[in-house]
């Protein structure tokens, strides 16, 4: 039988979700108490007892990659067989469809011809537009959705999400199909057209201004916190508020890799947008999945993408980077002050991925998990980008995502409004897919960065998530 705890990367308690006296396996129970800690609650399936990659021929993601979701596993434990859990994915994923029009299948993974071309670069875009509710966020809330009912959640018990774009449409739209309440908390400039789909969706939708009584950071973060409190679950996608929304999103991991071994030669870079960061740390928990079981040999150098508006993952990467070069006697390969040029920063992120500097790297991980405050906070202003959907406040996944590009030899790229109209009209030149809007292709902006200052080799092969489509 694999093992079932969740482990909190920050203060290492364990939570046994199987425990019928825990209460919720969502949230690290030291959060509320010790502040300063990093608090995640993650799960391993390699390190859990998962040895072989599954084969199963479904083109639905839930059950073709099952055996590395902890879903499965819990479902399991509580009594459910084999087929009593495929049978679960798909009565919700039939339901699922009926709301949304399609239900979870395979995405592809295709070449953009125009970016590649303009780049001089051989550019893939796994394409997640086809998506339930039009992109990934629907991955993670099919994983919570699939741990609520393994745990025979009643439906009396309400959902809660903060969110105003494709999360929020993604948690509408399951609890519709699930027959569940959820509150989506809003800001007041939510886009019109997304509120009145949210309560097409039977969303109860709630409108967070700003109260001079609240602390820094989202009006809408501070009044899901309030909700949660009250009895609410965590029907969200940052890791922190519940770590399990991590499990759904790997399975867009696990597909890369099976897609990537196909096509018979790894990228080199992989760049992923993120704001809150659980897309990000999703995607790379899969593909180290991946190597584990030798699906691939090697894992990309990861790249997340941040906007000029909103960039805190630089900011964190940038203090974690210079304590461990500080250990190291190598800190002048990270100028303070106004910071390095991007080549002092690649030359910086290849010596911190080599295997002399894995202690330092370690240590100083270590006391960024530790010592949060003094690597990530929320916004002092509110930040403004035409990618809407990566301006989280703070990148709650941050420490995941540091982690991937200290020990692959990537770093974060800081793009501005010019890079990413740029790469939005690249990624829809070739006509293909529906269209997506700035957020979607904020990755490929990434690329547009990179380029711009003389990092992308020329031929360098790149993959890109295009995660959202144009509303």
């Amino acid at each position: 039988m694999n093992s079932l705890v969740l482990r909190c990367a920050g203060c290492a308690t364990a939570v046994d979700p199987a425990d019928p006296t825990v209460r919720s396996p969502f949230r690290c129970p030291n959060a509320d108490r010790a502040k300063d800690i990093d608090h995640v609650l993650a799960w391993d399936p390699i390190g859990s007892g998962v040895a072989e990659w599954p084969t199963d021929p479904s083109i639905n993601p839930f059950v073709r990659y099952r055996t590395l979701q902890h879903s499965y596993w819990l479902d399991r434990a509580l009594g459910a067989t084999d087929a009593d859990h495929v049978a679960l994915v798909g009565r919700l994923d039939r339901a699922v469809a009926a709301v949304t029009g399609t239900g979870f299948v395979i995405t592809p993974l295709r070449p953009l011809d125009a970016a590649s071309e303009a780049l001089t670069a051989d550019i893939w875009a796994k394409d997640e537009t086809g998506n339930v509710a039009g992109s990934h966020k629907a991955r993670h809330l099919m994983g919570l959705l699939l741990h609520v009912d393994a745990r025979r959640v009643g439906t009396r018990t309400p959902l809660a999400i903060a969110s105003c774009g494709n999360a929020a449409l993604g948690a509408a739209a399951l609890a519709k199909a699930a027959r569940r309440t959820v509150q989506v908390f809003v800001p007041t400039a939510a886009n019109p057209i997304v509120v009145e789909q949210l309560k097409a969706f039977g969303a109860t939708v709630v409108e967070c201004p700003r109260l001079s009584s609240d602390p820094p950071g989202d009006p809408c973060i501070h009044r899901f916190h309030e909700a949660v409190g009250k009895g609410a679950l965590p029907f969200c996608v940052q890791g922190n508020e519940n770590g399990l929304t991590i499990d759904g999103g790997t399975t867009l991991g696990h597909e890369l890799a099976d897609q990537l071994a196909i096509l018979g030669a790894l990228p080199d870079r992989l760049l992923v947008q993120v704001g809150g960061g659980a897309l990000g740390s999703s995607v790379f928990r899969g593909l180290r999945d991946a190597l584990a079981l030798g699906v691939i040999e090697r894992l990309p150098k990861m790249h997340f993408v941040q906007t000029e508006g909103a960039a805190p993952l630089e900011r964190a990467w940038r203090r974690v980077a210079l304590r461990a070069l500080r250990s190291l006697g190598r800190e002048e390969l990270l100028a303070t002050g106004d910071g390095p040029a991007p080549a002092d920063v690649a030359v910086a992120a290849v010596a911190l991925a080599e295997v002399s500097a894995r202690a330092a790297v370690e240590e100083a991980l270590l006391h960024a998990a530790t010592h949060r405050s003094s690597y990530m906070w929320a916004w002092e202003e509110e930040p403004v980008s035409i990618a809407t959907g990566i301006l989280d406040d703070e990148t709650y996944d941050w420490l995941a995502l540091v982690r991937a590009m200290l020990t692959t030899g990537g770093w974060p790229l800081v793009v501005s409004e010019s890079q990413i109209e740029q790469a939005n009209a690249l990624a829809t030149a070739d006509g293909e897919g529906a269209e997506p809007d700035e957020t979607g292709t904020a990755g490929l902006a990434g690329a547009v960065a990179l380029r711009a200052d003389g990092l992308l080799g020329d031929n360098e092969r790149i993959v890109v998530l295009i995660t959202g489509v144009r509303r």
